[in-house]
């Protein structure tokens, strides 16, 4: 008897424009069988990867639209295993209101595992650079630079959330989803200097203030 894959409800949360749903529907499998739950007007994907120690399954709940911090119906985070909150890196504002995403998915969540997500790297101009980025260390959270358009990074928060929900630090993806083409690249050696700024970032005290940025 086949052994049914563990699946575990992801709550994708951040400001409009972000690219929550465009960073979603990269992946192909599971496109078709998305579905609207009107009630609380979001839109639910199913994504599997296999790893190493069999299948696990994502149910994505994306807010279709409803991004209103604060504004998101109990029934969207309801029973929620796990998230990820997406900020745009070449919008100052979309970070700054990261802490409001944070507090309402640990409020109606409580101690899940959460990946910050900064999007639209592939944007040589990004407004908001690796060594700004800090909340996730207050907080304890996973962060991932990611391109949604250019398919850069885009498995990194799922692979830390499997690790996390299997409780196995060195679990490995064995077989990713399908994924559209890229609409854009990314330029590999600013990635490598930017990951090289997050890291030396990561060597530095956290600023002492009060404030959650």
């Amino acid at each position: 008897m086949a052994q049914e894959t563990p699946t575990f409800k992801l709550v994708l949360v951040g400001d409009g424009g972000t690219g929550k749903t465009t960073f979603v529907k990269r992946h192909l499998t599971g496109e078709f069988e998305k579905k609207y739950i009107a009630t609380i007007d979001a839109e639910v994907h199913p994504l599997a990867f296999n790893t190493d120690v069999g299948a696990i399954g994502f149910i994505i709940w994306d807010a279709a639209g409803q991004e209103i911090v604060g504004g998101l119906r109990d029934g969207y985070y309801a029973n929620a295993q796990c998230g990820i909150i997406m900020f745009d890196v070449t919008s100052r504002t979309t970070y700054k209101n990261v802490p409001n995403w944070h507090r309402d998915l640990v409020r109606a969540c409580g101690d899940v595992p959460i990946v910050l997500c900064g999007n639209k790297v592939d944007i040589k101009f990004r407004n908001f650079m690796p060594k700004n980025i800090d909340f996730h260390r207050k907080k304890s959270l996973e962060y991932c630079d990611i391109s949604a358009k250019s398919n850069y990074n885009i498995e990194k928060p799922f692979l830390w959330l499997a690790r996390k929900l299997f409780g196995n630090p060195d679990l490995v993806f064995t077989a990713l989803p399908a994924l559209a083409p890229a609409e854009t690249m990314v330029d590999s050696d600013l990635m490598a200097r930017y990951t090289f700024e997050f890291e030396s970032a990561l060597a530095n005290p956290l600023p002492e203030d009060d404030d959650d940025l």
